[in-house]
């Protein structure tokens, strides 16, 4: 779509990035159709760690909201939001977003992640989670990266302790997912931290 082309990010053009058994880009028009049926047949998996999705969530007009929504954050560095392709197929197996981009004195993003169910447990997301920190640490040029999950959430948890973050503590209510605030325990991992990992 038109409203893509111009899209560049912080370094150049728009990056692709590369895991080992994955490799992350842009979401665009042409994703819609796989990442709906993705997110429909993953519905009951998702909706324990989510927000309650939109009326439209699933629609052609919602993905393309969305996707309008991903041009404009990234276009003001607020956030950057991407697709999780398998290497070998191309098959689009999940999510990743960098949201909450603050500059200044705080150069510090927060993580998000999800994964279709058919997919979940195989390792494509850790090898996601440790693909983009490079690119928010070099590309991006920010400090610290956060992510949250809620405490019954293990999978999340440990993918986040194997890629070397750090648990700093639990935050209570912190997030309205599933329609009820719920409380998350808070990650983090610095530049410096990432280096020396």
């Amino acid at each position: 779509m038109a409203f893509m082309r111009g899209l560049t990010f912080p370094g150049g053009q728009q990056p692709v990035i590369n895991g080992r058994d994955v490799y992350l880009r842009y979401p665009r028009m042409a994703d819609y159709t796989e990442w709906a049926h993705l997110r429909r047949e993953s519905r009951d998996f998702l909706i324990p760690w989510e927000p309650v999705w939109a009326t439209d969530e699933l629609t052609k007009g919602g993905f393309r909201r969305r996707l309008k929504r991903y041009h404009r954050d990234a276009r003001h560095d607020q956030a950057y939001a991407f697709v999780v392709l398998r290497r070998e197929d191309h098959a689009l197996v999940g999510g990743c977003t960098l949201s909450n981009v603050r500059r200044g004195v705080a150069q510090c993003c927060a993580l998000g992640y999800w994964v279709g169910e058919r997919y979940a447990r195989q390792g494509y997301m850790f090898d996601a989670v440790k693909a983009l920190i490079p690119f928010i640490f070099g590309t991006l040029g920010l400090h610290r990266i956060e992510a949250a999950c809620v405490p019954s959430n293990e999978p999340s948890r440990n993918l986040l302790a194997k890629a070397g973050f750090r648990e700093e503590g639990l935050a209570p209510r912190y997030l309205l997912i599933n329609g009820e605030w719920r409380d998350h325990i808070l990650f983090a991992l610095l530049e410096d931290e990432a280096r020396l990992g």
